[in-house]
């Protein structure tokens, strides 16, 4: 017994560090959004906005907590985005305050870490680019004075850490000319673990079936470690059942009711949660006395949950309870007043109590029970669930002009409710004669260039602090205006409106002043001038041309501009001919000629029909001639059909635009005899509106046609036009849809003119026939509540008129309207199979849904609201879908609904289900394998899983020969294994945890040699130990270890 004991005393010593643990991510983190303007003038104008978001805060806060929070302190670090406008956001010359971009975590560093240097990150945006400071307790360190402290683009770095000097809260603060801001408070704390006292422990000696605690009395210790119990030897751990309990509080071992099994020696093994290092206690004997058995008596608790357990939203909540009784007692839970919340589970044979992801609701009274034949024990406790600070309402960026009054609101919402302080610049912002600050409401009255700055508003309880930023800038500046308006001449033409542009940025306000010359302009009816400082000048004349002066004076200063108005004559054109007819195959030429004043330049453009003529691709008809400065000709050759319509001559100049337009009619000769004084038109369509021209004709040429005719309609006549494309539409539930393309009123044929609509159900003889009066018309809808959706229809449209009925169009097959679905899915069951992956499936009433399209199912996280529910179709009589992409350990409510053309059905009583947890992110670690021949016995650590991922349901361990691909598995519940090596070779050997989530992270692979026929005797058996640090320690012994001990 006690040469196992020191054997395992030495691996602890000597080979069973590991590396610092990869970190656990802490508190989540918000983002910033800034929009920030230069202080020069010229920026300003396109600043349209006083306040802007700016976010600089984790959501959830620095925890500034005295106290630990156990070994998920050490953070990632935070990344804060920036939500700059396009406008700015490459654009160097625009300066702004400082911004977080990451701000240090709360770190943990081991002592005996070969890295002796501790970095806590700070990374600021701003323009100018920030500098840093660094406070450690509130202090400012002064890092020139100490070679431990360097600064590495903002972040602090510490050599040599000594717990001693550097453990604290440390903060960042980062300035540059607009400001300073504060980080939140990151913790330094050292992890370390010491040896327990070599004092030999006395032997403990009870009764059989009388109740015993061995007292594991652990070291100095920081943070927190976790306990187990080694009987005998090891790797021989304590299995914990109803009868046997470690707790995870004190470290204790307690046994309810002894038995013979139980004689042995107890060795108390503690790992710290940050190192893994480990230390085992002296052997505790326990023996049994010789003075009779122990009777039965009741339950006593001997350990137990506090009287009041605090727990942070979101965290596992662990509450212990075991008793000490003859016969071994029974633990029961129970919610006071309420339910054991569902996701509640029992651990180590119901004397642990898990909430996993604890929220408000859970709070109360909870009672553990323990209970035997003899009687029972109860024990009462309160679970107080809080939360962290979290933004409700931030801060916006805002910038007023001088002697304007600042309001800023932050509101954050916690348990407790947070309380409010105010920093301007990293320093505390106290109330003063223009300064209020009621419960997160901070006020300035009448601000000026002294209250610009850096502000930060902190929102706090006992459990964190969460802080959010804004930059105030205060505008004080004289009247400027850019360059591009200092001057400039505007051009108009004679009862134009003019309006000149004044518009100086200043802070505050400036006044305007207009002159004209030398002489201050009035306001009258035809001059206005507008409040924000532009001139109007109505029907402008010669007597308003000149030299304009507008003047903005404020407090700061003044600035002026000078605007030269020149006022001409308007522009005429003159477009000839004004209207032509021409005979396919004619040419002509349009000339526009423009009218304008002689020191303007003039640009003439051509337009057929509104649309700009493309004389590269017109196929050489058309031909612009400029014949001289003001005047220009449109040549058309070989004139077509499509060439007929309205051309226009627009005009331009600096001053106005003109145009004019005139019309081409083209026609088709229609030859008739020179002696005809008469001719009759034929196959014209009845009540339709004709005129008439004559047009003379001979060898020579074409003269001008005559004047129109009077107007003459045709006579009335019996429609002969059927509608076109009869066809079906979709509807509403018992409902025939009917749709046509109308006939146009050329075809109509007189007055009255309507429609028809006849229809039947398909194989039956009668036709139900209904008037539409409206010649607009294009459909109709019949309804009948005994019509079956989908009904197949006969149906044809016809026309009529005050003369009669006209024919009608060809018969056309449509159903009825399906309508929407109008039942829910049933029987809707999800299944989580997966981290990532959900089956939901369903069941359809066919005679309900009639014809369903296909199905939606949508789905949406518990912490949201229903109407930010993602969906996803199916097509066709689909019964399941697999949901797959979701966040892992995340409840989801989902719903099925049925849809077609028509719409949308009900959708589904909302079901639930909850992805798996991730698998263990832990390796096994510190593999032991003894290895006799051909058999290679293994042991190793129990993988405990984090909070978020799932529990270790056994493991596999995995084995095949070197440069082979394909893998033999042996699956196990236990903490060891025996592997049979079948072939000469190298073999290499993997084990990994296995859970409902999937096979977790693998141990690094051991490298085993078969050898064929030998075998190692006891004598030359090695013990061999692989550390979670990687490193290997082989120690051969000296003495016989049985191959079958482990």
């Amino acid at each position: 017994m006690w040469l196992s004991w020191k054997l395992l005393m030495f691996l602890s010593l000597t080979g069973c560090l590991s590396d610092y643990s990869e970190a656990v991510p802490g508190l989540p983190t918000s983002y910033a959004a800034i929009l920030r303007i230069k202080s020069g003038s010229s920026s300003l104008a396109s600043f349209n906005t006083k306040n802007r978001p700016r976010l600089s805060s984790p959501s959830l806060g620095s925890v500034s907590s005295p106290g630990w929070r156990g070994s998920t302190q050490h953070y990632h670090s935070p990344t804060n985005l920036y939500h700059f406008s396009e406008t700015f956001k490459h654009d160097e010359s625009v300066d702004y305050g400082p911004v977080f971009v990451q701000e240090p975590d709360d770190m943990i560093f081991p002592t005996d870490s070969e890295e002796k240097k501790v970095s806590l990150n700070c990374q600021a945006r701003g323009n100018p680019t920030p500098t840093y400071r660094w406070l450690r307790n509130g202090t400012e360190i002064d890092i020139e004075s100490d070679y431990r402290f360097s600064l590495i683009e903002g972040s602090l770095i510490i050599s040599n850490p000594s717990e001693m000097k550097d453990s604290g809260q440390y903060q960042c603060l980062t300035t540059n000319m607009f400001g300073s801001i504060l980080s939140r408070e990151a913790v330094l704390q050292f992890a370390y673990l010491g040896n327990f006292s070599g004092r030999t422990r006395s032997a403990v000696s009870v009764r059989e079936g009388q109740g015993v605690v061995l007292m594991c009395s652990p070291p100095l210790h920081s943070p927190e470690i976790i306990y187990s119990w080694v009987f005998n030897e090891f790797p021989s751990f304590v299995a914990e059942d109803s009868r046997r309990f470690i707790s995870q509080e004190t470290g204790n071992l307690y046994i309810s009711k002894v038995q013979t099994s139980d004689v042995g020696s107890y060795i108390c093994l503690v790992k710290n949660t940050v190192t893994n290092a480990r230390v085992l206690s002296p052997p505790t004997p326990l023996t049994l006395r010789n003075d009779g058995v122990m009777g039965e008596y009741e339950p006593k608790i001997e350990v137990h949950f506090p009287y009041t357990v605090t727990a942070a939203r979101g965290t596992t909540v662990k509450m212990e309870c075991f008793a000490l009784g003859n016969p071994v007692p029974t633990i029961s839970w129970r919610k006071v007043n309420g339910h054991n919340p569902s996701k509640a589970r029992l651990r180590k044979s119901q004397a642990v109590l898990e909430i996993p992801n604890v929220q408000l609701e859970d709070s109360g009274m909870y009672e553990c029970k323990a209970e035997n034949s003899r009687g029972r024990n109860v024990f009462r406790g309160q679970l107080q669930v809080y939360t962290y600070p979290h933004w409700v309402e931030k801060l916006n960026d805002t910038q007023l002009d001088s002697g304007e009054q600042l309001r800023w609101e932050c509101k954050a919402t916690g348990k407790p409710r947070p309380t409010y302080r105010w920093l301007k610049n990293g320093v505390p912002l106290w109330p003063q004669s223009r300064i209020e600050m009621i419960n997160g409401v901070l006020m300035i009255h009448s601000v000026n260039v002294s209250d610009a700055g850096m502000y930060q508003c902190l929102a706090e309880n006992k459990y964190g602090t969460i802080y959010a930023s804004a930059e105030l800038k205060v505008l004080a500046s004289a009247p400027s205006f850019p360059l591009n308006q200092m001057r400039k001449t505007i051009i108009v033409t004679k009862g134009q409106e003019v309006v000149i542009e004044c518009k100086p940025e200043a802070s505050p306000k400036p006044t305007i002043t207009w002159k004209k010359g030398d002489k201050v302009l009035r306001e009258n009816k035809r001059i206005t001038i507008f409040p924000h400082g532009s001139l109007r000048i109505l029907n402008a004349s010669k007597s308003d041309e000149g030299r304009y002066l507008c003047q903005g004076v404020n407090v700061f200063g003044s600035a002026e501009i000078i605007v030269s108005l020149s006022v001409k004559e308007p522009t005429r054109i003159e477009l000839t001919p004004k209207k032509i007819e021409l005979t396919v195959g004619e040419s002509i030429v349009l000339s526009c000629k423009a009218l304008h004043d002689s020191t303007m330049d003039v640009t003439f453009y051509w337009t057929l029909n509104g649309q700009p003529i493309d004389f590269e691709k017109e196929g050489g008809h058309f031909e612009s001639i400029k014949a001289q400065a003001s005047s220009a000709d449109l040549m058309i050759r070989n004139i077509l059909l499509m060439h007929a319509g309205r051309y226009g001559c627009r005009v331009q100049t600096a001053a106005d635009t003109v145009s004019d337009e005139t019309e081409l009619l083209v026609r088709v000769p229609d030859l008739i005899s020179g002696d005809m004084e008469s001719a009759m038109a034929v196959e014209l369509n009845p009540w339709v509106e004709y005129e008439f021209r004559v047009v003379a004709t001979n060898k020579i040429g074409t003269g001008d046609p005559s004047a129109p005719s009077r107007v003459i309609r045709t006579n009335e006549a019996v429609p002969k036009t059927p509608p076109a494309n009869v066809s079906g539409r979709s509807g509403r539930r018992h409902e025939l849809v009917i749709a046509w393309e109308p006939v146009s009123e050329e075809f109509q044929s007189g007055e009255g003119f309507g429609y028809i609509v006849a229809f039947r159900p398909n194989g039956t003889r009668g036709w139900k026939e209904k008037m539409v009066t409206s010649s607009d018309a294009s459909k109709f809808i019949y309804r009948d509540e005994s019509v079956p959706p989908l009904t197949p229809f006969e149906v044809k449209v016809g026309v009529y008129n005050n003369k009669g009925d006209g024919p009608f169009s060809p018969i056309v097959v449509i159903c009825s309207a399906e309508g929407e679905p109008t039942a829910a899915p049933i029987d809707v069951k999800a299944t989580s199979l997966s981290v990532s992956e959900i089956l939901v499936a369903w069941k359809h009433i066919k005679e309900s849904l009639g014809r369903p399209q296909g199905f939606e199912v949508g789905y949406w996280k518990d912490m949201q609201q229903e109407e930010a529910a993602e969906k996803v179709k199916t097509e066709g009589n689909e019964s399941s879908i697999l949901l797959t992409g979701l966040e892992g350990n995340t409840l989801y409510h989902l719903t099925v609904r049925a849809y077609n053309a028509a719409g949308y059905g009900p959708p589904s009583t909302a079901v639930h289900a909850a992805t798996k947890k991730s698998p263990p992110s832990q390796a096994p670690g510190n593999i032991m394998w003894i290895q006799d021949g051909s058999h290679v016995s293994l042991g190793w650590e129990p993988v405990r899983p984090l909070a978020n991922e799932s529990d270790v349901m056994g493991y596999k361990v995995l084995f095949r020969q070197e440069g082979q691909s394909n893998s033999q598995v042996i699956e196990t519940q236990k903490t060891s294994a025996v592997v049979l090596l079948p072939d000469v070779g190298v073999y290499i050997i993997e084990v990994c945890a296995v859970s409902e989530g999937g096979d977790g992270t693998a141990s690094p692979q051991i490298r085993v040699p078969s050898f064929s026929g030998g075998k190692v005797t006891s004598a030359q058996s090695t013990l061999h130990v692989l550390s979670t640090s990687s490193s290997s320690i082989t120690l051969l012994l000296a003495l016989m270890v049985p191959s079958t001990s482990w």
